[in-house]
């Protein structure tokens, strides 16, 4: 039942990007194909997914009724990698089982096919709340994303990470890496979800400590499969963070103390959604499963 919901709520949102990534006839038009051949690339779509169904969980709505909104993190997302891939960043080859944007488009290119879906994701957020009748929901929301993705969240980690030596980071360092660089937006996509679905205080205090668990549990299985993971079976280079010589939660703790903290985190996951009496969370439940089981 679970795989079943996740793939139509994937399929949902590729269609969705589908209709917003046409490439015009312009004369900037390889920035947009640039913009387009990652966004389309594939993916599991966690971020905009879990914006959805915490909607749909909190307010009993549909969640299509935000799945502009929820695109607009994935556009955040995918910019994210973008950039991350490039030679002064990873120097990654291949993102998603294809190769990488600047591979294909060039360092320039995929330079400005981030900034273009940085920027797009806020132009339509703004739309967003410049359209609505809720407006003080989408700029709650929005202004909890653009926190979540910039100097202080996502940025701020991966500045961090650039800037740290392996020989002298400490676990107190690699853990604020980790809770910026990229549990910090997947734990924005739950809360917007729910901000924009008018939860009460304790339900937005369940979700919160829901969102902190799997974001966390997540970049820890990312940690765990660069280390035990095929390069076939990730869709990129297998053993990249050793060959950038990285700090990961394995490197710090083992692979033994990753396997079981990452289990420890499902635990509190599970738990913080079971103080959310009369909602149907099941959704919610079947997802811890599958980010602490998944091969890729």
């Amino acid at each position: 039942m679970f795989k079943e919901e996740m793939g139509e709520i994937k399929t949902f949102i590729e269609e969705e990007i589908e209709k917003l990534f046409r490439v015009p006839s312009s004369p900037q038009s390889v920035v947009f194909e640039s913009m387009r051949y990652s966004m389309t690339a594939g993916g599991k779509r966690i971020r905009p997914i879990l914006a959805l169904k915490t909607y749909e969980i909190v307010s009993g709505k549909s969640y299509r009724d935000i799945v502009k909104f929820a695109v607009a993190i994935e556009m955040i997302h995918t910019y994210s990698l973008v950039h991350d891939d490039l030679p002064a960043m990873d120097n990654d080859d291949y993102r998603r089982g294809k190769p990488t944007n600047h591979r294909v488009y060039g360092d320039d290119m995929a330079i400005l096919a981030g900034d273009g879906l940085l920027n797009l994701a806020y132009e339509t957020m703004f739309g967003l709340i410049a359209g609505s009748e809720e407006k003080e929901k989408y700029t709650a929301a929005s202004l909890e994303v653009a926190s979540a993705s910039g100097v202080n969240g996502m940025i701020g980690g991966q500045v961090v990470d650039i800037l740290s030596d392996r020989k002298d980071m400490d676990s107190g360092t690699l853990d604020y890496i980790h809770k910026n660089k990229t549990s910090r937006l997947i734990e924005s996509s739950i809360i917007s979800g729910a901000i924009l679905g008018g939860a009460s205080g304790e339900e937005m205090e369940s979700l919160k400590l829901y969102a902190e668990s799997i974001g966390l549990m997540f970049q820890i299985r990312d940690d765990i499969l660069d280390r035990i993971g095929s390069s076939e079976e990730l869709g990129k280079t297998a053993g990249i963070d050793e060959i950038n010589d990285k700090m990961t939660y394995v490197t710090v703790h083992g692979l033994e103390k990753s396997l079981e903290k990452a289990t420890e985190l499902c635990e509190t996951a599970r738990a913080a959604l079971g103080r959310m009496k009369g909602k149907d969370t099941e959704f919610l439940e079947g997802l811890v499963d599958y980010l602490v089981c998944r091969k890729a």
